[in-house]
């Protein structure tokens, strides 16, 4: 295994391990759960703002309701399922169908729409074991899904809107630019050619109105719908397609979905699905290999270790990462009895990106000495540092 895969890196830097007895599966140890949730939480704000409800939905749904929306059909194969009596239940392979059940609750109002729920869905597909490769494809793994219920004249305006907040979000983790597929109708599908045709049409439109350049990508799309894929190269220069936008007017037809018009007649919404990061564990594992392991502060599991110089600072070093933990940072001590060329070297080794030395001088002084990942240094007030480091430590 190269160094620079992301399972050698996630070794050394202590994230997470796999073994034979959940195969596909992740155990998330204390430092990669730690860069997990900071990117969920980061993600639901980004949501939050932007106008969506969060949602949970069932891990386990029945058979009927798989058949029902034409997952079972498609992905059948490759659901885990079990009897329960008298009924098939199945674990989700997908988020969508849930979101319509939520919709499907009360008579919708046109005075609703657009409305948008999120989800962190937790789900489950059988991969053949030869295609399992640490976080890039699993068996279970958690989507950043979304779903907008809306009118057909609704649609420009949601996907321009989603589009604006997928590049604020990947400039934030360090991708600037992206290149977009816009994949079209598969052989094995649901729907007209009449619906197809519209809602090629309309997204088509969608991606031009929201300034995107994309290629075409013929059969690629969902069984459901159109959609556009986003690709980000990494710093190795490879190409992951990591967020999506369906437009889908199959599944609302399928599963009954309804709202009243102005003149309340009964009429279908159209159902956008949205993902931005796809799969959180593919996305870590890319961020891993794109940074080398070297995340930046945003993101670092440990932002801050302070370590004391001589045994007699132990308890100031302790005192300032209290400190900085009161401030919002992410901050260890290492008091250990070692040299400090020792603590520096093992604070790079996993990658945290800022050492704050300590000794007497610091201690009598109230500072720090502030050593950044590319070495520079500076002693400064603790306060100082914390404004220093404060814009690029949170998002």
């Amino acid at each position: 295994m190269h160094a620079d895969d992301h399972r050698a890196i996630a070794k050394r830097l202590g994230l997470f391990h796999q073994q034979a007895e959940g195969p596909g599966m992740i155990f998330w140890h204390p430092r990669g759960f730690a860069l997990y949730r900071i990117i969920e939480d980061y993600i639901r704000k980004r949501m939050r703002q932007a106008g969506f409800a969060e949602v949970r939905t069932p891990q386990l749904l029945a058979r009927s309701l798989w058949e029902a929306s034409g997952h079972w059909e498609k992905f059948g194969d490759n659901m885990f399922a079990l009897d329960a009596g008298d009924r098939t239940l199945a674990l989700k392979p997908m988020n969508c169908p849930g979101h319509v059940q939520i919709f499907n609750q009360g008579l919708r109002s046109y005075r609703e729409l657009p409305l948008r729920f999120a989800e962190f869905g937790a789900c489950h597909r059988n991969e053949p074991s030869g295609a399992l490769l640490g976080l890039m494809r699993t068996q279970a793994f958690v989507q950043d899904d979304a779903h907008v219920f809306c009118r057909e004249d609704q649609i420009e305006p949601e996907v321009a809107r989603f589009c604006d907040l997928l590049r604020a979000i990947y400039r934030d983790f360090g991708f600037a630019e992206f290149a977009v597929g816009l994949s079209t109708r598969p052989e094995r599908r649901a729907g007209s050619d009449d619906v197809w045709d519209r809602a090629e049409a309309v997204l088509a439109r969608a991606a031009k109105a929201a300034g995107l350049e994309y290629r075409l990508q013929p059969g690629e799309g969902a069984f459901y719908g159109p959609k556009l894929e986003f690709v980000l190269r990494d710093g190795h220069g490879r190409d992951w397609q990591c967020g999506t936008i369906q437009v889908d007017f199959v599944l609302p037809e399928r599963l009954d979905a309804r709202y009243l018009d102005e003149r309340n007649a009964a009429q279908r919404p159209v159902m956008i699905h949205h993902a931005v990061l796809g799969s959180f564990e593919r996305f870590i594992g890319m961020l891993l290999e794109h940074y080398g392991g070297k995340l930046p502060l945003w993101l670092a599991p440990d932002q801050i270790v302070v370590a004391s110089i001589g045994e007699q600072q132990a308890d100031y070093a302790d005192r300032v990462a209290g400190e900085l933990g009161a401030a919002g940072f992410r901050a260890i001590s290492d008091t250990r009895p070692e040299r400090l060329s020792k603590k520096i070297v093992d604070a790079r080794e996993t990658a945290i990106p800022i050492l704050m030395a300590v000794g007497e001088r610091e201690e009598r002084d109230g500072s720090v000495t502030l050593r950044r990942r590319h070495g520079s240094q500076e002693v400064m007030s603790l306060a100082a540092a914390v404004e220093a480091l404060r814009p690029d430590a949170f998002r």
